[in-house]
Formats: structure tokens, C-alpha cells, sequence
């Protein structure tokens, strides 16, 4: 083969690679859709659609402060704990009145992400190292808090969970917002600048003298914050707090939407209408399989394909 010849099929490798990566996410939507729409009974219907729309509400929710971590080149392992902490905190807290007990649970995720930003920021921990701990340690706490399962009767979360307007639910609206919300702060102010040029290369951030370790601690008080508005999200769905299991293995499905939204692990760039693609592609992949009676656990096995398949591509272009 000749050197123009290798040339082209270098070039065209990279066209694909970069295809797969920024539109994958979407091309794996739409295909999913029209799987559902010719083998599945009833999927066009509102109801389902609802039904989708509020499922993939929390996940999308943590998936856009995971984003944030793994765009300054960490990781938010604690998110699902987050979660579990801020049922715990809305249950206890309830009786002195629903909004204190909504603050004091989006206050008690924002805690953890100081925590995590702390010892990341002025200890040099590795990010999978301490929000590790703190996934460990947050779970623990939700537990001491509150041992068991526990109904939530209040008809502030009741009509959270199950309103909306004009047929679409309030947690879809919310979690539109919070999307539209992140999506400018990354692009348009100066804490998503240094964000961004601190996932690039933290070295030459510290030369430029960018604020970086008031950036980290930001970041994970963020995705603790975003964690918890899911958990208290979570809980007014199910109209109860089970510390015990709600966002168990959350974190796998939000670093899952993050980067097969087009994310790099290597951190220095957010995707978050990637993000939102992934998400979706989550939730339809999973409902896709209990609407065909797989079990539950092929889901996460197929997670883990999905996540091969866009570190495989981002790792490809890499080398490029």
C-alpha cells in the first residue's frame, strides 16, 4: 500500500473515530427508539413516555455534577451515598417544614462535596481515592440517620413527585433546568473557563495562577449539591426514603452517560448535551430490557459494553 494511500485510511480511521465519539452517543438513541418503537407493545404512549421522562430525571441530575468532576480530570465516586444522605436528611428534618427540609438535605450533599473538594484540593488525595471514602462513609452516615426504610407523607413532595404541567412531569422540568443551567456555566462564566483549563493541564493552571483549588472544592460541591437535589428527587418519586438502597450504583450510570456523552476521562472538556444523550440512552437501554424480561443485572453488563466502547474510541483518538 502505498504512503497516499495510508495516508487516506489514517485520515478516514480518525473521521470515524471522532464521529463515533461526539454523535455515537446520539446514533445509539435513535436506534434504541426504533428498536422500542417496532418490537416493544406501547411504547409510543404518553404514559410510558412519562414514565421514562421521570426515571431519567435523578440520573441525569448526578450525571451533570459527575460531568463537571471528570471535566477537572476527577471523578465523583460518593454520588450515590450523596443520595442515600439527603433521603435520610429530608426525613428527619421534615417536620419542621418541607422547604427547611429540602435546604438542610441539598446543604448536607454540598458537605460532602467539601469534603471531597478539600482533600483533593489541599491533601493531594487522588479523586477516585477520596470520594471512594466518602462513598463509604457517606452511606454509613444516611444509615446512622435513619436505619430503615421510612414513607414520606407530605403533600409538597407527593405533588413533586407525580405533577407536571401540560402532561410533562415537574422532576423532567427540573432536571431540563438544572441541564440548561450547568450547560451555561461551562461555557459561560469564568468559573467554567478555569474548570475547563484546569482539567486541560492543573500544572499551567497553577503557572497562570488560576484559583485552583477554590475551583476543585466548587466542582465537588457541586455534584454533592446536584446529588442530593436527585436523592430528594428520588425520594418524592417513591414517596419514601430507603437510605439502604436508593442511588446504589448511581455513580456507574453517571460516569456511564458522561462518557459516552463524549467527556473524556482525561478531563479539560464538558459535554453536557452529550451528557443528556447518555442519560437517555441509559434509561432506554435499561427499560429496553425489562420491557423484554432480561434480568436486571444485564443491564449493568451492559453498561460496562457501552463504557468499553467510548473509552475505546476516545483512547483511539488519543493516539491519533
Amino acid at each position: 500500500m502505498t504512503d497516499l494511500a495510508l495516508g487516506r485510511s489514517a485520515a478516514d480511521r480518525e473521521r470515524y473515530l471522532r464521529l463515533l465519539q461526539n454523535y455515537g452517543v446520539y446514533a445509539g438513541v435513535a436506534v434504541l427508539l426504533l428498536l422500542n418503537i417496532a418490537l416493544t407493545p406501547h411504547f409510543l404512549s404518553a404514559e410510558n413516555f412519562r414514565t421514562q421522562a421521570v426515571q431519567v430525571a435523578p440520573v441525569l441530575i448526578v450525571a451533570l455534577g459527575m460531568a463537571l468532576a471528570i471535566g477537572s480530570e476527577g471523578v465523583d465516586l460518593s454520588v450515590g451515598s450523596v443520595m442515600a444522605l439527603s433521603t435520610s436528611l429530608l426525613s428527619l428534618y421534615l417536620g419542621y417544614g418541607t422547604w427547611i427540609a429540602l435546604i438542610v438535605a441539598v446543604i448536607g450533599g454540598a458537605a460532602i462535596g467539601i469534603a471531597n473538594g478539600s482533600l483533593i484540593a489541599f491533601i493531594g488525595v487522588q479523586p477516585i481515592v477520596a470520594t471512594l471514602a466518602l462513598m463509604v462513609a457517606g452511606r454509613g452516615l444516611a444509615l446512622v440517620l435513619l436505619p430503615q426504610l421510612k414513607d414520606v407523607r407530605d403533600p409538597t413532595m407527593a405533588s413533586l413527585g407525580s405533577g407536571d404541567v401540560l402532561g410533562i412531569p415537574y422532576l423532567a422540568l427540573i432536571a431540563a433546568a438544572l441541564a440548561l443551567l450547568v450547560a451555561f456555566v461551562v461555557r459561560r462564566t469564568t468559573f467554567g473557563r478555569q474548570l475547563l483549563a484546569i482539567g486541560d493541564s492543573r500544572p499551567a493552571a497553577r503557572l497562570a495562577g488560576l484559583p485552583v483549588r477554590r475551583v476543585l472544592i466548587l466542582v465537588y460541591v457541586c455534584s454533592g449539591a446536584l446529588a442530593a437535589i436527585a436523592g430528594v428527587l428520588a425520594t418524592a418519586r417513591l414517596t419514601a426514603s430507603d437510605p439502604t438502597s436508593l442511588g446504589n450504583l448511581m455513580e456507574l450510570s453517571a460516569i456511564t452517560a458522561v462518557v459516552v456523552g463524549g467527556t473524556p476521562l482525561s478531563g479539560g472538556r464538558v459535554r453536557i448535551g452529550g451528557t443528556v444523550a447518555g442519560a437517555v440512552l441509559i434509561q432506554l437501554l435499561t427499560a429496553t430490557l425489562i420491557k423484554h424480561d432480561l434480568p436486571p443485572s444485564w443491564t449493568q453488563i451492559a453498561q460496562a459494553v457501552v463504557i468499553v466502547l467510548a473509552v475505546y474510541a476516545a483512547r483511539e483518538r488519543g493516539k491519533r
